[in-house]
């Protein structure tokens, strides 16, 4: 096929702290990657509540797209994925109210415990099959109904972030399911709202865009954003909106005996299953059913990631510039084992100072007291590893197969003392790559829309020819073994 035949897509891939956007080409059974376009998203602060920009975010699509173009690229689509949860509420004139709220604001805090005088939280486990976290849309609904907020009477349309940036594109709204499925709203089974929890809200099944699954095409961009990159009639795709669907779509699996953990703010590690996983035992264990890239439900827990390290790491630099790879060094200078946190813990989700919250922790669990930059990484990277092995525990528990791998997917997949750490934590491979999981996905998915690939096997084989992988084989287990031990002996949750 020559250049100018050459099919390529664009994909937005908004994380909680950046975003980026990727050219890809599918050629020779290998998908090329080029990076277009990199910017930062940061939290906006207005009278102590916590949003994100909307328009910002629009903005620097709309500066991919037009970098895109003057680079000479053609593109016949683009798709965004970003987080989960969090929406933006729309007028009857098709404006937002306001900007979104980001997750990470403190309004929600008890707001589960609110829901559940309404539904118990067993029937909303049972409902949905998606862990408790005070965040989820659902609880952000209902506290700012609680909160009479003034937007919410004048709610006609309530999409979540990567719709709400596709309809800024194209015109057109729509709910693209994977990301629904983060909200606490959706039945697994039916793949629809369910109307009880949306009753016990105040709102109605109309107040949402229709649900479309991924690989659908939403439209074209609009004129105006024509007008504005120069570009012509390229399609907007709903891809798998929630970047941890589009991720775990590009893992270069060669069976179905693996277990996955997406790297990065926030880590997801999970298994895949045909069917929702609902019982008491994962109600207890507050295991996630979210759904999959393919209609599969990804069956995982979500638990904190690199979010500690990059809040440390805004600290150490008042100092001057620290870089992740300086970090890295120092943690691996430390003495090893000296500490462990619960990385879950309610203290760190929010502090004020991140560093002292884990030297609070370690202070009041009896244990050392990191101080510098490499005991408290060593800490953080050591503690993660174990968190890590507590929860595939837990899922070789709930697993019909035997989980015979791991495959660590994102940008932490790049730091290997971590892979390394993880590997003789968890006593089994870990296989690290790609890096950019989430935005492979994002390009496999409009790939498929486009008609290049069919079906996920064939997406992976795609991936394992295109990424450079490398495998840690675990050592040192008998020793990781007895700090584990140590560790589950100082695991327990502290209020911040």
């Amino acid at each position: 096929m020559s250049e100018s035949n050459l099919i390529s897509f664009l994909a937005i891939d908004l994380g909680a702290s950046s975003g980026r956007a990727l050219l890809g080409t599918v050629q020779n059974d290998r998908l090329k990657l080029c990076e277009i376009h990199r910017f930062p998203n940061p939290m906006v602060e207005a009278n102590g509540r916590l949003y994100w920009d909307l328009f910002y975010l629009y903005n620097q699509i709309v500066i991919s797209l037009r970098e895109t173009k003057l680079h000479g690229h053609h593109i016949v689509s683009i798709g965004i994925d970003t987080w989960g949860v969090d929406f933006v509420c729309f007028g009857t004139d098709g404006e937002p109210l306001r900007m979104p709220y980001s997750y990470r604001d403190s309004h929600t805090q008890g707001a589960p415990e609110r829901f559940f005088t309404k539904i118990p939280k067993e029937k909303v486990y049972e409902k949905t099959g998606i862990q408790i976290m005070n965040f989820n849309s659902l609880f952000q609904l209902d506290t700012m109904r609680e909160e009479n907020s003034s937007v919410y009477p004048l709610i006609d349309k309530i999409l979540f972030m990567p719709d709400a940036l596709s309809y800024l594109l194209s015109g057109q709204m729509v709910t693209e399911y994977t990301i629904a499925s983060t909200s606490q709203m959706i039945d697994p089974h039916t793949k629809d709202f369910d109307p009880a929890l949306l009753d016990a809200i105040g709102l109605s099944k109309n107040k949402f865009a229709p649900i479309v699954f991924s690989g659908t095409t939403i439209g074209k961009i609009s004129s105006s954003v024509q007008r504005l990159t120069d570009q012509g009639d390229v399609s907007v795709i709903a891809v798998a909106g929630h970047d941890t669907a589009s991720a775990v779509l590009a893992v270069p699996a060669e069976s179905a005996h693996f277990a996955y953990l997406s790297s990065g703010t926030w880590s997801l590690i999970g298994i895949e299953s045909d069917e929702p996983v609902i019982n008491e035992e994962t109600f207890a264990l507050n295991f996630t059913n979210e759904g999959g890239a393919d209609g599969s439900i990804r069956l995982l827990k979500n638990i904190c990631g690199m979010w500690l390290i990059e809040q440390c790491k805004k600290e150490w630099e008042r100092s001057g510039p620290v870089t992740y790879d300086e970090i890295v060094t120092a943690a691996q200078q430390a003495p090893p084992f000296q500490c462990f946190i619960n990385p879950d813990a309610s203290c760190f989700a929010s502090p004020v100072s991140m560093i002292t919250a884990i030297q609070d922790y370690c202070r009041q669990t009896g244990q050392f007291v990191p101080e510098n930059i490499g005991e408290i990484a060593r800490c953080i990277y050591e503690s993660l590893a174990l968190r890590y092995k507590q929860v595939l525990q837990h899922l070789q528990e709930l697993a019909s197969f035997p989980i015979e791998k791991l495959h660590i997917i994102g940008g932490g997949s790049k730091n290997n003392m971590l892979n390394t750490f993880t590997a003789n934590a968890i006593g089994l491979p870990v296989v690290a790559g790609p890096s950019e999981a989430t935005a492979i996905g994002n390009l496999l998915m409009q790939a498929k829309a486009a008609g290049l690939i069919t079906e996920k096997n064939a997406m992976r084989r795609l991936v394992r020819n295109s990424v450079e992988l490398e495998t840690f084989t675990p050592s040192e287990t008998n020793t990781w073994h007895n700090q584990y031990q140590r560790y589950l002996e100082v695991f327990r949750d502290i209020q911040s």
